[in-house]
């Protein structure tokens, strides 16, 4: 088994050597800063959440993500300010990335919850691959990279979510940057991944099937031109305002032709299953485990990730979203 997986991901290095994939959480509607900046100030107080992935478990070198982002609204609700910090590691590859955000919300209508926010992050991601964790076939290959090289660029990411009770939607785009950095070509030749620019697309919406049950459907669609598309359809239960229990279906999909990827790829797809728990008003502890429905589900344990969020009293803003922490459509 260990063999097997030193041979994927020795593949799957050089396959992402010039388009590294972002990493992905299962619990995505729960942490939506990482996925779009304009996300920054939604539930007014502060909101902190950290996330930790452990995905295909039981493989050496497997992937492995961390991610903490705070946010909370300023100026009457107007505008959002948030950060976020996450790490990524999969084989002898990582990532660091470090964003402040802002985002502009515009109140449409006379519902203060209808709002268009637009959103901008700015920061820097330093990517690297370290050469002493890879075990070629054949020594002295040129190809192999000797000790650890990185990659250090500033970084942009933008994005737009329209919100209310009921529905939200958003569209967002992130690694914006790096590609255009003069010392690209150097990272290129050392084998280190450079991250390409990724879109998402989400939306969702929230609806009473009684007084003590809620349905949230969602997607999420995640492209990039040099990386295969991916769809996430997601349906959450909410229990009693206290718990939310959700599945999920990640397939691949074709949008469009992409001419920098092979012809023939397999569509990946994999089962999720979801469950938050409201431990107070402003507590949520959540977990997730995701089952790869094609043969790589075959030689591990699943993928297995943790969520703690925390929600503070926002002396800054004009509204709490502590009374009722379910009152809103996208967590």
């Amino acid at each position: 088994m260990k063999k097997l997986l030193v041979l994927f991901a020795f593949i799957l290095y050089y396959a992402s050597a010039n388009a590294q994939q972002d990493a992905q959480f299962s619990q995505y509607i729960f942490n939506g800063l990482y996925i779009n900046p304009a996300y920054a100030g939604y539930k007014s107080d502060i909101n902190i959440n950290s996330f930790y992935r452990s995905q295909w478990t039981g493989l050496d070198g497997a992937p492995t993500t961390m991610s903490i982002a705070a946010d909370e609204a300023v100026a009457n609700d107007k505008v959002g300010l948030g950060l976020l910090l996450q790490h990524d590691a999969i084989g002898a590859q990582s990532s660091i990335a470090v964003y402040t955000n802002y985002a502009y919300r515009i109140q449409i209508g006379q519902d203060e919850n209808s709002r268009l926010a637009l959103g901008l992050g700015v920061g820097f991601i330093q990517s690297g691959v370290d050469g002493n964790k890879l075990n070629p076939v054949q020594t002295g290959d040129d190809y192999i990279p000797i000790g650890y090289h990185s990659f250090l660029s500033p970084d942009a990411r933008v994005g737009v979510l329209y919100t209310n009770d009921h529905y939200f939607a958003g569209v967002s785009a992130d690694n914006l940057l790096p590609q255009f950095m003069g010392s690209l070509q150097n990272a290129n030749a050392l084998g280190v991944p450079v991250p390409k620019p990724h879109e998402y697309f989400t939306m969702g919406a929230l609806f009473d099937l009684n007084s003590q049950t809620k349905l949230k459907p969602s997607i999420l669609i995640k492209d990039s031109p040099s990386v295969p598309t991916s769809m996430d359809v997601n349906v959450f239960l909410l229990l009693n305002e206290k718990i939310w229990l959700g599945t999920t279906y990640r397939t691949g999909i074709t949008l469009y032709n992409k001419p920098n990827l092979p012809t023939g790829l397999p569509q990946s797809s994999a089962m999720v299953a979801v469950v938050e728990f409201f431990a107070t008003e402003n507590l949520r502890i959540g977990y997730a485990f995701d089952y790869s429905l094609n043969k790589l589900g075959s030689y591990g344990y699943g993928s297995h990730e943790l969520s703690i969020g925390f929600l503070l009293k926002n002396n800054h803003s004009n509204r709490s979203s502590l009374d009722d922490p379910t009152r809103r459509c996208y967590f």
